[in-house]
This record gives structure tokens, C-alpha cells and sequence, in this order.
């Protein structure tokens, strides 16, 4: 069936239609034959059959424009020099370069760069916020509330990631410096980046490549911005603490930590002793020895006034030899008693923060509650 417009109608009819002021839409007449071509700044040529481009609805029934006029007359008006937007508009650039030709625009057109897809993170299709949400990354920079169903996305700001790691991570989606320089300053990336080292096929999103840019540039921020982050968690959670303790736990933790937030749940126990203990090094290597070892050692930092890392492990080596123990046996049992868990930062550090008398106040906690296993 043949399209019921002016094209198709007898005279007669199409002036009684309008006379009746019937509702209709201006269409662009794409030529039947010929070719439109692009120099695309990223895909080269791209050549664009004519006969395959729809008849493109330019001004609705309401007198409204529609995208595809409103945009060309806009970026017009406003002088834009390129066109930067992804490979989905390719199929719409034809119509784009046509308008401008018949509208007397071809010498003000703006040059065109149609972005490589992102991909999801296996590499197989479009990246979109579904994906996003169900595996648990960000795409948004800041929280969007979706208008119908009232879910929120979670941004970038709201995850932590710094607007230096989003930006440097975003630039190497789809584009590379030729080297293998990964790291870039904004102001190495002005100076470096260029439209023709960006890849024609997908960038695959890689949240993992993400969250080590953060780590990076969070690691690389001053101790008191870092404690920074600590002091506003602990402030949330009404606890005071000394700037100067902050700035040692967040010393401390400056390398395990991948987002702000991070130096709160990776520091809490300075704050809060434990209440449970690691049941696998409860199990397997919490002995009689190794806690006679730990009530010694107890009895060697209670009566201290102040504990530095150096002495901590000083003290600790000495009991051990005294009661014919090893260090390395004695360390993982330690960091238990006084944290709660297997591992954690530095473990000498961690007592000195703390201080003698929480240390010796722990040890007896876990040796009163911890029954040796042998």
C-alpha cells in the first residue's frame, strides 16, 4: 500500500484537506537515486545509498519540529564546529548532510565523529543501565532517579570514584595514546587525545579497569585528605577522633582501600573491638602455646605509657624467644585478638595506633573468650 500524502492524492484532493485544515506532517523526499557521503572523522568515508534512507518526518502534526530538523537548525545557529556522538546516530547522518545541502548550509556543516558502542563487560552487546544495575557498577555520574518505577541508579559521585579517575578511565574506553601510558592527567590528556586514535569497533566497559583508576588516585591524595574521608564516615557514625589518629589509620589503610568509604569499613575496629573472631584461625591455630605466648606479651605492653610499632614487634619477638615460640606463628593470632579477623594492614602500626593499654585490654577479651585448641 502506497503512502497517503500529497505525493499520491490528486490536486483537488490534497487543497481540500487543507482548506478542512486536516492535520499533516512535512516529510524531507529523499532523491531515489544517488549516494550521500560523509568524511566521518573516526570512519573515514562512509557512503550512504539514497534509495535506503527514509522519508524522514521533519515537522509533526502539532507544528512541532521534530530531532532531526531541530538539531541541524540549532547546531546552525550556534556555530558548532563537530559533531561528537555515538555509532547509533550513524543511520540518521545522511538526512543530517541532506538538510544542510538544501537549506544552503553544506559550507557550515560541522564535521562529524560517531563514537565507537560501549559494551557490556563480557564484550557481547550494548552496555545499557539494566546491565549496569543488575552487575552492580555505575554508568551515571551522579544519582538518577528513574521517573516511572522511582528506582535509583547509584552515580559515580554517590560510589566514591573521583572525578580524576572517572575521566582518565573514560578517555581509554575506545581510544589509546599509541604508548602504553595508562595514567593521564587532564592536562596530559588535552595535549595527547585525538579524534583519529579512537577504535571503530566496541569498548568493552571494564569496571575492574575502573576501580584501579580509583585506587590510584585515591592512594595518591595527601594524608589529611584521606583522613578526611575517615573523620566524615566516623562524624555519620558520632565518634570522635583526633586528627592526628585519623591521619595514621588513614596512613595505614592507604593502600587497601579502593573507594572513601572503603577507610571506614577497612578501619573500624580501631574503633570498635571485636566481638567475633576469624573461626578458621580460631580453629586451626589458636593453641595453648600461642595463647601463653599472647597473655606474655599482654603482660609485657599493659604496663607501657606508649607503644611505637618498633617496640610492639621488639616486645613480641622477645617473648617468643623466651617461651621457645615462633614469630610467624604468633602474628596471624595476634591480629585476631586485636582486630577480629585474618589479615588487615600492617599489624606493628595497627598496635601503635591503638596503644598499649586497648592492646593489652583486647588480648585479655580474646584469651578470656577464645578456649585453645590443644
Amino acid at each position: 500500500m502506497s503512502m497517503r500524502n500529497s505525493l499520491t492524492l490528486a490536486p483537488e484532493e490534497v487543497n481540500r484537506l487543507l482548506r478542512e485544515k486536516t492535520p499533516y506532517v512535512i516529510r524531507l523526499k529523499m532523491p531515489a537515486e544517488g549516494d550521500v557521503k560523509l568524511n566521518d572523522l573516526i570512519r573515514g568515508e562512509v557512503v550512504f545509498q539514497n534509495a535506503q534512507v527514509d522519508d524522514k518526518v521533519l515537522m509533526k502534526s502539532d507544528g512541532m519540529p521534530t530531532y532531526h530538523l531541530a538539531n541541524v537548525v540549532d547546531d546552525y545557529l550556534m556555530k558548532i564546529s563537530h559533531v561528537i556522538r555515538g555509532e547509533e546516530w550513524l543511520p540518521s547522518a545522511p538526512l543530517h548532510v541532506t538538510l544542510y545541502r538544501l537549506l544552503g548550509w553544506q559550507n557550515e556543516m560541522p564535521q562529524f565523529a560517531h563514537l565507537p558502542l560501549l559494551l557490556k563487560p563480557d564484550g557481547h552487546g550494548k552496555l545499557s543501565k539494566r546491565d549496569a544495575d543488575q552487575l552492580g557498577f555505575p554508568i551515571f555520574p551522579l544519582n538518577w532517579k528513574d521517573p516511572k518505577s522511582g528506582e535509583i541508579s547509584r552515580g559515580y559521585r554517590e560510589w566514591g570514584y573521583l572525578p580524576e579517575a572517572v575521566i582518565n578511565f573514560l578517555a581509554l574506553l575506545g581510544w589509546n595514546p599509541g604508548t602504553e601510558q595508562e595514567l593521564f592527567s587532564k592536562e596530559e590528556l588535552v595535549q595527547v587525545f585525538s579524534l583519529n586514535r579512537i577504535n571503530k569497533a566496541g569498548a568493552r566497559f571494564d569496571i575492574q579497569k575502573a576501580q584501579w583508576f580509583n585506587q590510584h588516585y585515591l592512594r595518591a591524595q595527601p594524608d589529611d585528605v584521606l583522613a578526611g574521608y575517615l573523620l566524615s564516615s566516623l562524624k555519620a557514625h558520632q565518634i570522635n577522633c583526633p586528627q592526628d589518629k585519623a591521619v595514621a589509620i588513614a596512613r595505614v589503610l592507604r593502600e587497601r582501600v579502593t573507594f572513601p568509604a572503603d577507610f571506614w569499613e577497612q578501619g573500624k575496629f580501631f574503633f570498635y573491638p571485636p566481638t567475633e573472631y576469624d573461626p578458621q584461625v580460631v580453629a586451626k591455630k589458636w593453641t595453648s602455646t600461642v595463647a601463653a605466648v599472647l597473655d606474655a606479651y599482654r603482660q609485657e605492653i599493659e604496663p607501657l605509657t606508649t607503644l611505637t610499632h618498633t617496640d610492639a614487634k621488639q616486645k613480641l619477638d622477645e617473648v617468643c624467644a623466651r617461651l621457645q615460640a615462633k614469630t610467624g606463628q604468633i602474628l596471624q593470632p595476634l591480629r585476631t585478638a586485636i582486630t577480629g579477623g585474618a589479615s588487615g594492614p600492617d599489624l606493628m602500626v595497627t598496635l601503635e595506633i591503638l596503644g598499649p593499654k586497648e592492646v593489652a585490654h583486647r588480648l585479655a577479651t580474646a584469651l578470656h573468650t577464645i578456649k585453645p585448641i590443644a
